[in-house]
């Protein structure tokens, strides 16, 4: 939403200072040098990046009215069903927990979290670090490397649609002068008629200088920064979920493996010490039912 208040914003102030100075918003409206800009830097997006990158572009940046992916009753429910893991693995070892890993979706224990468990990566992700601690036999520092070679794979791979739109936002000022080159063209070829009209004309070639600027550093490059913002924001539950996991094979009982992961979390989006507390107090039925 913020998003969408930063564009009002800048649109107010820039064409509210234009015309406070006396501008005429009619000499902005340029619907051919729109066309020019908006036109030139979309076909260089499509032609710089896979159908892939283009589709989570659009999601993403839509994803940006919503609000955050994970907000914090979803990181309470992460560590609360980490814990429910870590019980289990105390109370049976790490094979207690392989018919859950295998098949997570009629997995009892999993189930018990139905938002977490439409998030296919984060439980992939966790599943998969479990199948390496069951079965695997890694120590704590080869299960650390392997899973910050993963993090940095998928951190990647979730930021490629932010870099595109970056890159695109800094394309627009270029093609702002391609569409002022081709309104001077149009000027030249107006010489040697009515002379009335080259005022008009040279203007008209400005603005598609003063639009593809405008769209860069006032629209397009802010939601860019923004999706990166969002990407990593989102990264934080997939950093959790290893410092805990990292902490339980460790030796760390469960409560202190999830206070680790808690106080990985940004401090805005962080469980208190005492509502995780009292949240936890229900883990127990669940990890007996898991059982």
């Amino acid at each position: 939403m913020l998003v969408l208040i930063g564009a009002v914003v800048v649109v107010v102030c820039v064409l509210g200072g234009f015309v406070l100075s006396h501008g005429q918003i009619a000499a902005l409206w340029q619907p051919y040098e729109l066309l020019i800009i908006g036109g030139g830097a979309l076909g260089a997006f499509l032609s710089a990046n896979s159908p892939k990158v283009v589709k989570g572009a659009v999601r993403d940046a839509v994803g940006l009215l919503k609000g955050p992916k994970y907000k914090k009753q979803d990181y309470i429910d992460l560590l609360s069903m980490l814990y429910d893991l870590f019980s289990l693995i105390r109370k049976e070892g790490l094979l207690g927990v392989e018919e859950h890993i295998e098949d997570p979706q009629n997995s009892s224990l999993f189930s018990a979290y139905p938002r977490l468990l439409r998030e296919h990566h984060l439980i992939e992700f966790t599943t998969d670090c479990l199948r390496l601690m069951v079965g695997g036999s890694m120590n704590p520092i080869e299960l650390e490397q392997l899973l910050e070679v993963e993090l940095e794979t998928h951190h990647h791979e979730a930021m490629a649609p932010a870099t595109a739109v970056t890159k695109m936002a800094d394309a627009l000022p270029g093609f702002g002068i391609v569409a002022a080159v081709l309104g001077i063209v149009e000027t030249m070829s107006q010489l040697d008629g009515d002379t009335s009209k080259i005022g008009a004309h040279i203007a008209g070639a400005l603005v598609g200088t003063f639009l593809g600027i405008l769209l860069c550093y006032g629209f397009i490059g802010p939601v860019g920064a923004a999706m990166e913002n969002r990407v990593q924001e989102d990264g934080k539950a997939f950093e959790c979920v290893k410092i805990a996991l990292l902490a339980s094979l460790r030796g760390y009982n469960p409560k202190v493996s999830v206070e680790f992961a808690r106080k990985s979390l940004a401090t805005h989006s962080r469980p208190g010490f005492l509502d995780l507390e009292e949240h936890l107090k229900s883990a127990a039925p669940r990890a007996k039912a898991a059982t």
